[in-house]
């Protein structure tokens, strides 16, 4: 309990202090206060509390089911362009909020896919998910939406390409040095 305590000093007096201003806002009718935890908190936790199960219930089954020889062949450090391609057409299909994307990149991780198309996919799901392009194309048009998405690819490839190369020298440099 002790670790416990220890490890987690600076986030109990966080939860308490956001508790007490709750508090304070509902005995004071301080609308600001009741706002943050009405329509923000306690919509954000519902939120996580029926997407993140579903989310991890999905990854196991993936964990379970799909074989790290697979996942290293297609998506993994020699995937090349291929595997620049499969992941953005999985960050494409992904559902859910961008928080429900981290455990499906560990578990990518996991498996070996490489840190070049960990980054790409990371990237692609907070920009191009289908469910989010239907409600973007309804408000902002078909036009915006695809220039939107090729102007963006490109760069998260770059960038994911860059970001690969430095984790993965870095990391070689941690486990040698």
């Amino acid at each position: 309990m002790k670790k416990k305590l220890k490890k987690y000093k600076f986030d109990f007096p966080v939860i308490i202090a956001f508790a007490l201003f709750i508090a304070g806002s509902y005995l004071f009718k301080y609308n600001p206060g009741i706002s943050i935890f009405q329509d923000n908190f306690w919509t954000f936790l519902k939120e996580m509390i029926l997407a993140l199960p579903v989310m991890f219930i999905l990854v196991g089954l993936f964990d379970v089911w799909v074989s790290k020889e697979r996942v290293q062949k297609h998506i993994g450090n020699a995937s090349g362009i291929k595997g620049i391609i499969l992941i953005i057409l999985l960050a494409f299909l992904q559902a859910g909020p961008l928080y429900a994307a981290f455990p499906v990149a560990y578990i990518l991780w996991k498996k070996g896919t490489s840190a070049r198309n960990i980054f790409i996919y990371l990237s692609a799901v907070s920009i191009a998910k289908i469910p989010m392009l239907t409600f973007e194309i309804g408000f902002l048009g078909i036009k915006f939406s695809l220039l939107r998405i090729f102007i963006s690819i490109p760069i998260f490839i770059i960038i994911g390409t860059i970001m690969g190369k430095y984790f993965t020298k870095n990391k070689c440099e941690i486990n040698n040095g």
